[in-house]
């Protein structure tokens, strides 16, 4: 029927009817808070272990020990998983601190989950913050001017997938944007005993300005050049979904689109074309971008962060990686 015997107002008339009526919800479950754990010596003021990140407002670089403590925080207000990235005290050509042992995030690893053993740990699995030159793999050498080797970054992708399977991380994320690395992590980790270690791959991540601010906070920009060999033309909708079943094919167990807020239609493709738990990586660039207008008092933050959320939610993401997990798990607590 139509108006006046329709009238779509009559079920917004109050909180409680527009939210028995709301088809999209956001909980403090589906959220990651990303970390940044540093080996190196911090420069400037401190707090506790923690240097803040000019470009990302609230958002630190944490010492072993903060890293612990930021952690507790992330769980105690509900958020069941921590996603980490690691600053190293030295890199090299190949990455080698990626899958050392003794490296940053395999030593953050078993810190946080010998103090939080219900917390996931998600780690970061790519070469960038641990090469000299900052690319996401192994440089080829001749005549050519240097790109990356795909099959030769391969194995130390999967070596350090291991690396922190053995430390205990609960799932392993490969970001680097190798064709063939999902099938080849899944295969180490098998052959290694952790058949049952998840993989979350980056299956459709995106050349995107929206990086800029992640690149300082992890120090991981190229030395020469750019990645839009290896990542995405953020043209393409059709190719994110061919990636994302590719990804399936080599055993992904999560396929996660990144970045998020301009990429809503890429994630419902994504989701309906593999029936797989799809993160969104709501990305540094993103929050900022709030942070600012908000500090400038052009939106209002806590309303802007929700809305963002339920958007990502709404176009198909089950999991949202974001910087806002502790204030918006805050928010959604004062909302119960």
């Amino acid at each position: 029927m139509a108006f006046p015997q329709t009238r779509m107002r009559r079920l917004r008339a109050s909180p409680s009817l527009r939210g028995l009526v709301r088809e999209t919800d956001v909980r403090c479950g589906q959220l990651v808070l990303p970390l940044f754990v540093t080996a190196l010596e911090p420069s400037g003021v401190q707090r506790a272990g923690r240097e803040p990140i000019a470009t990302m407002p609230g958002v630190d670089r944490l010492s072993l020990t903060a890293v612990v403590a930021e952690a507790q925080q992330a769980a105690a207000l509900g958020i069941p998983a921590v996603m980490l990235f690691g600053l190293p005290a030295e890199k090299d050509e190949h990455g080698s601190g990626a899958w050392d042992q003794a490296g940053i995030v395999q030593l953050a690893t078993r810190a946080i989950k010998q103090a939080l053993p219900e917390l996931l740990v998600i780690t970061d699995v790519c070469l960038c913050e641990y090469t000299s030159h900052g690319h996401c793999g192994v440089l080829s050498t001749g005549p050519r001017p240097p790109h990356v080797e795909n099959d030769a970054t391969l194995e130390l992708l999967a070596q350090t997938a291991v690396s922190h399977a053995r430390a205990g991380a609960d799932i392993v994320a490969p970001s680097d944007m190798m064709d063939g690395r999902v099938g080849a992590i899944r295969e180490a980790l098998d052959g290694e005993g952790f058949s049952e270690t998840p993989i979350l791959a980056y299956s459709a991540k995106f050349a995107s300005a929206f990086y800029g601010p992640f690149r300082d906070a992890a120090d991981s920009a190229p030395a020469f050049g750019d990645r839009r060999g290896y990542q995405m033309d953020p043209a393409n909708r059709q190719e994110a979904v061919r990636e994302a079943l590719l990804d399936v094919r080599e055993g992904a167990d999560m396929v996660m689109v990144k970045p998020a807020l301009a990429y809503g239609d890429v994630i419902r493709a994504v989701k309906r074309a593999t029936h797989l738990p799809v993160a969104a990586y709501n990305v540094s660039g993103e929050y900022a971008m709030v942070k600012a207008a908000a500090a400038a008092g052009y939106l209002d933050e806590r309303a802007t962060v929700l809305e963002i959320l339920t958007s990502l939610r709404r176009a198909g993401a089950d999991t949202i990686i974001t910087y806002h997990a502790k204030d918006a798990a805050t928010w959604l607590a004062e909302q119960i």
